[in-house]
């Protein structure tokens, strides 16, 4: 990821929970010297370790094949808006996009049911813990053929994150005015991204020099 230093964050607490907080994520691999990716909705565990994402994609789709022979990348997307040069006190400037972005790198173990019953188990647990834990009574009441049919449909993995790289691009190098003035322009707007990406940048705005 391309991180201008003004737009670097780098503190572990911050990026697990932006991760949490916008946990559907696009996973990367490369399979055969070709980039493939899935949108998949992920958990992110903390361990003694260190933190770990955890999920599951179809049988039937080949990019778990590609799991452990290099580094995959899960990409972690969160509010953005356009900003336009009218918003900044310099005639003679030009528009961008202000975003928050993380990149999470490991190689994904895979877990199946024959081989892994305990740890698809508790990876099906996890994410019904953390996506609709009202579910988990109704899961549990459904025939063991049908979930064992439903587990054997999917293969689980874990990916034990060996790096983190996040962009919080959020006008940081301009003035202290024009970071005021973008950041209440847009936490005004209607559309919700939009003013969620200007309630971002009132955080981050630091006090003027």
């Amino acid at each position: 990821m391309y991180r201008p230093t003004a737009f670097q964050a780098d503190d572990i607490d911050k990026l697990t929970a932006f991760m949490q907080a916008n946990s559907f994520a696009t996973l990367v691999s490369i399979a055969d010297g070709v980039p493939c990716a899935t949108h998949v909705p992920l958990v992110v565990r903390q361990t003694a370790e260190g933190l770990k994402l955890v999920g599951h994609l179809a049988k039937q789709n080949p990019q778990w094949q590609a799991f452990g022979a290099a580094e995959s990348l899960a990409i972690f997307t969160g509010p953005h808006a356009y900003i336009s040069p009218t918003l900044y006190e310099k005639h003679e400037s030009v528009p961008t996009w202000n975003y928050i972005a993380v990149h999470a790198y490991g190689k994904p173990q895979t877990l199946t049911l024959d081989e892994a019953p305990e740890s698809m188990e508790q990876m099906i647990d996890e994410m019904v813990g953390v996506y609709e834990a009202s579910y988990n009574a109704h899961w549990q009441s459904l025939s063991r053929e049908f979930r064992t049919g439903m587990m054997q449909g999917i293969v689980g993995f874990e990916m034990p994150i060996t790096r983190l790289e996040s962009k919080y691009k959020l006008s940081q190098n301009r003035s202290h005015t024009e970071q005021q003035n973008v950041a209440d322009t847009l936490a005004q707007h209607t559309d919700p991204t939009i003013h969620t990406i200007g309630i971002e940048m009132q955080r981050h705005i630091a006090p003027p020099q």
